[in-house]
């Protein structure tokens, strides 16, 4: 470990680093990056033609420390408002290289790529390549970023491995168990690392905590909540009732599709992580299912698998279509084994233990198409692929939601 930092501290003594980007609001752009000068300013200058800034935002810094680790500065500036669809050329720090980013559509069509359990593996690599070997205007990510675990310099080779993506298009992402990295013996909160870099609108949406929050997208065609699977979530909880309040101002004739994201799954018929989102659902599903949800993606379990339109274990064409995608390219390996007797097992439509990354192309108001891709071929291969009707669809009736799944 004390070789790693004094490698990583040598290696990137200069510039800037780890630039990823997130959506703030309506018209906003928060822009993280790290510097090992504590001295570089948490400024953002930008425009939208190459090197003529016509704008600039100040933020902040913080570093953190664990162990003999000490963090670089971490810069939070957040820019705008900016216009939709549109590219933007920007600066970090006055003296960091030019970049690109692209601010998501002002409507529909929206293309959301979705990936979990990303890791720093050559699996990684293959996925990284093939996302940005395609279009898309914003990636969500529920949960397990870097593998770090402890281990505080894989940190800063995650952000840079991801930069060339994530300082493009904005990355939405939420906690996954290996994010937690808590020693509570010798005073390491968990999450401190995850939230001093990953710093996303959580103050935005009424939450009080960064491991969950809401945005929308799209102008407001799609609402997005990430959901903490590993902070309190049992009645009477802050997340809960956060949860409940966000969802209550869902408009779904303004917010045709509902989304939501969360790390461990609800409902998983790989013998892998069997039961650990139960307590959850139990908790949630029925606030969920009341606001007609129409997806809900999860991690944790290395694998892909679709399952039908579900509420408390039964098909239901008015509850939300599960999704686990938790195959971004980790270090432990594919989940392999599926339960045939499992009791979902009736409700799973596709399994597959392959490394991947999915799409989620919002055409209308009214439909979607979900495609898998996955990495085994030399190309992005389409392994999966289902079209969705939005529950808030005035025509969309019982018996077309089951004819549909």
């Amino acid at each position: 470990l004390f070789l790693l930092v004094i490698f990583t501290n040598l290696h990137f003594s200069h510039g800037t680093h780890q630039v990823h980007i997130s959506t703030v609001g309506r018209n906003k752009m928060r822009i993280s990056w790290v510097t090992d000068d504590r001295n570089t300013p948490s400024v953002v200058e930008y425009g939208e033609s190459r090197g003529n800034y016509t704008a600039s935002a100040t933020g902040d810094q913080a570093t953190y420390k664990y162990f003999f680790y000490e963090s670089g500065a971490i810069h939070h500036v957040t820019i705008g408002p900016l216009a939709p669809g549109t590219t933007y050329h920007y600066r970090c720090g006055k003296a960091g290289d030019e970049l690109t980013l692209r601010t998501p559509p002002a409507s529909l069509p929206l293309e959301l790529v979705v990936i979990g359990d990303l890791g720093q593996t050559r699996w990684t690599a293959s996925t990284l390549a093939h996302i940005g070997g395609a279009d898309y205007d914003m990636l969500l990510l529920p949960g397990d970023l870097s593998y770090a675990d402890t281990q505080q310099p894989l940190w800063d080779s995650f952000g840079r491995l991801v930069q060339p993506l994530a300082s493009a298009r904005p990355w939405m992402v939420t906690e996954g168990n290996h994010e937690a990295e808590a020693l509570p013996v010798v005073g390491f909160a968990p999450f401190v690392a995850y939230n001093a870099r990953w710093r996303m609108p959580h103050e935005e949406s009424g939450s009080a905590s960064n491991l969950y929050y809401s945005f929308d997208a799209a102008g407001g065609a799609a609402h997005v909540v990430m959901l903490g699977s590993y902070a309190e979530f049992e009645e009477g909880s802050a997340q809960r009732a956060w949860l409940e309040r966000d969802l209550a101002g869902v408009d779904r004739r303004r917010t045709p599709w509902l989304l939501v994201l969360l790390h461990a799954p609800w409902y998983n018929t790989n013998q892998a992580h069997q039961g650990e989102g139960e307590a959850m659902r139990a908790a949630m599903e029925a606030l969920l299912y009341e606001a007609r949800v129409d997806v809900v993606f999860s991690g944790h379990v290395h694998a892909y698998e679709r399952f039908t339109r579900i509420y408390d274990n039964e098909a239901d064409g008015r509850g939300p279509m599960y999704i686990t995608i938790g195959d971004g390219g980790n270090r432990e390996g594919l989940a392999l084994k599926f339960l045939e007797d499992h009791k979902s097992a009736h409700l799973s439509v596709f399994q597959e233990a392959s490394f991947g990354h999915g799409r989620l192309r919002i055409v209308d108001e009214t439909s979607a198409v979900w495609t898998w891709h996955r990495n085994d071929d030399e190309y992005a291969t389409v392994r999966d692929e289902v079209w969705l009707e939005s529950l808030a669809s005035p025509k969309l009736s019982m018996a077309a939601a089951g004819r549909q799944d």
